[in-house]
């Protein structure tokens, strides 16, 4: 079974740091595309930053230039340094990874990452970040 576990939520001033780390268990094949995404109290789930095993990443435009994220491929851990920090980032950071056997199913993986909740088919249980002013 596929797990995502997050970690390095906490709270923080605004204009400081904070950075998100997620590590994949379970998985027995190749994992192309992970993300993070974050959801705040009646709203949706919007996409942070998502990136492939190639090393191509893209941003939400609200975090660019901010926000970076990285990746261990050889310990399927993914990251997100997040950096000048507002207080409209506050919110539950989930961990994706796109968890699709393509090779075992006779397809082709994606080449680049999109931004889409319906990309990702594996999700972490979230961690906070609170951003005060």
């Amino acid at each position: 079974q596929v797990q995502l576990v997050e970690s390095g939520g906490g709270s923080v001033q605004s204009g400081g740091s904070l950075r998100l780390s997620c590590v994949v268990s379970g998985l027995k094949w190749s994992l192309y595309c992970m993300a993070w995404f974050r959801q705040v109290p009646g709203k949706g789930r919007e996409g942070v930053a998502s990136i492939h095993s190639n090393g191509l990443a893209n941003y939400g435009d609200s975090v660019k230039g901010r926000f970076t994220i990285s990746q261990d491929n050889a310990k399927n851990m993914l990251y997100l340094q997040m950096d000048s920090l507002k207080t409209e980032d506050t919110a539950l950071y989930y961990c994706a990874a796109d968890t699709t056997p393509y090779y075992g199913l006779g397809s082709v993986p994606p080449t680049e990452c999109a931004l889409n909740r319906g990309a990702f088919s594996s999700w972490g249980q979230g961690t906070q970040v609170t951003v005060s002013s």
